[in-house]
């Protein structure tokens, strides 16, 4: 089998990212595996242009990954289009200031930072909950942010670049049931892109992961692998431990059964680890045992699929109610009478 087409993750402040790229054995494994690298775009920061730059002068393809600051939101969201819209302003400025290259444009949808962070500290729990029930009622919300992240998805375009957007899993189940459940609760967003990414982060789903992995891998345009170490800080509930070597290679060996392109979190993390240097002797003809549990995946998907559906229709759930109620009565009316001893 031929190496899948691979991408890397980096989401570094300026100071780690200087001392990531210092001198010039990362970029030389990353031209030695013909790699595109997602750039977190945290500032507009001179060692960012300058990191653009290098890598556009060797030939390394850079995209150019969309961050909010932290107090936005982060990632971008049901309720930050209009932040994520200026942010392509700044950003295009920056580039014209200068004169960066760019392979593409990422749109990271997640849940805002600050809420998740909420829902896992004792202290605002209870207020994030309230919240996000008051979120799951407002319908109208969804079709704003779709209307105003497809109209920049329109504009990055307009302007030349290609827009992948990296997506949780879930959203593939949402799509099928034709509902807005996670979006209107979560803040995720249904977006029509040239390539959607999907971050199935075996790393974070503990020994169900590469059953999930393998389960959602066919239906994504790319798979999301990780995490190798790196990232944002995130609650102690929901870190995991990075993935060993073993673990990584079995995942990209699975994308690779599928054959998917790979977009491996993080850049960083495979640095730290000594993984990106042993990418560029590794066999990728090799494959790995079909998971175990994939099966019972796919029947949870599909029992999860119905759920959504149904919680997009409470009326069924009522309608069904009236009919079960009204069946009970009409078979009690037409009960035959007893006969009297």
């Amino acid at each position: 089998m031929a190496q899948p087409q691979l991408t890397f993750f980096c989401e570094l402040a300026p100071e780690p990212l200087e001392k990531l790229f210092n001198g010039r054995f990362v970029i030389d494994d990353l031209k030695a595996l013909n790699a595109t690298l997602s750039l977190g775009i945290l500032d507009f920061s001179p060692t960012r242009a300058e990191l653009v730059k290098r890598l556009n002068k060797v030939g390394v393809p850079v995209v150019a990954w969309l961050l909010l600051p932290v107090e936005d939101g982060y990632w971008f969201n049901i309720d930050n289009y209009d932040k994520a819209a200026a942010r392509y302003q700044d950003f295009k400025a920056w580039t014209r200031e200068h004169g960066l290259e760019w392979a593409g444009v990422g749109l990271d949808i997640e849940m805002d930072i600050n809420e998740m962070r909420a829902l896992f500290e004792r202290a605002g729990r209870r207020a994030a909950v309230r919240r996000l029930l008051r979120k799951f009622v407002d319908h109208q919300r969804v079709a704003r942010a779709r209307r105003g992240y497809q109209a920049l998805v329109d504009e990055i375009r307009a302007d030349g670049y290609p827009v992948e957007s990296y997506q949780f899993p879930l959203i593939v189940d949402e799509r099928s049931a034709r509902a807005t459940v996670l979006q209107r609760t979560f803040g995720l967003v249904d977006l029509v892109t040239d390539r959607e990414v999907l971050m199935l982060y075996s790393s974070s789903m503990g020994t169900w992961g590469k059953a999930i992995l393998w389960s959602y891998a066919p239906e994504a345009d790319s798979v999301g692998v990780g995490i190798t170490g790196g990232g944002v800080d995130l609650p102690d509930a929901i870190k995991a431990d990075p993935l060993t070597w073993e673990e990584f290679t079995r995942d990209l060996r699975l994308c690779v059964m599928q054959g998917k392109p790979i977009h491996i979190f993080s850049l960083e993390g495979c640095v730290a680890q000594g993984f990106l240097a042993k990418l560029n002797t590794f066999n990728w003809d090799q494959g790995a045992p079909i998971p175990v549990g994939a099966n019972r995946v796919r029947g949870i998907r599909t029992a999860f699929t119905a759920l959504l559906w149904t919680l997009e229709r409470p009326w069924v759930l009522l309608f069904g109610l009236a009919t079960l109620i009204g069946l009970g009565f009409l078979f009690k009316q037409s009960e035959p009478p007893q006969d009297k001893c």
